[in-house]
């Protein structure tokens, strides 16, 4: 189990895929306390070194690693991958209970092999799943803009 020197966590997503775009987009709105921060692996300019802490004692993963899992760097310098990351992340932002049934000795082989699953074909799952993905960034965001609006004397519900 993750203390709480993991948070800030580092998540090393690939936002070229859109259904990982879409979930680290919501997460980052969800994150309003800073509990995580994104890193586009996808980006032109992206340096691993730039992010990758030398007390981890870790390895830094080659670019073939991390397009197949999502990696997290812990506050601590803790380094996660797969659905461990998305466990701790979706923590951060009160959501764990979505997750947690995935540590369930019954669920975490089937959740994890899942995962690579997904990891291995999520561009090919991105395109099929193309116009619900689009609403669903729709529908967050006008839910987003809605909240937005219902803001009164510098108090939100955001």
């Amino acid at each position: 189990m993750a203390t709480t020197s993991v948070y800030p966590l580092t998540l090393l997503y690939d936002a070229s895929c859109p259904v990982c775009r879409l979930e680290m987009d919501e997460l980052r709105h969800r994150s309003v306390a800073g509990q995580l921060l994104f890193v586009n692996i996808s980006a032109p300019d992206f340096n691993l070194a730039d992010h990758w802490p030398a007390s981890s004692g870790a390895h830094p993963p080659t670019m073939l690693d991390m397009n197949a899992a999502l990696h997290g760097i812990g506050a601590d310098g803790e380094v996660y991958t797969g659905v461990e990351t998305i466990r701790l992340a979706y923590a951060a932002v009160g959501l764990g209970w979505l997750w947690a049934p995935t540590r369930w000795p019954v669920l975490r082989p089937i959740t994890d092999m899942g995962y690579r699953w997904f990891a291995r074909h999520r561009y090919g799952i991105s395109e099929r799943l193309a116009p619900l993905v689009n609403v669903i960034a729709q529908r967050r965001a006008q839910a987003r803009q809605r909240r937005m609006q219902r803001c009164h004397d510098d108090h939100c519900e955001m």
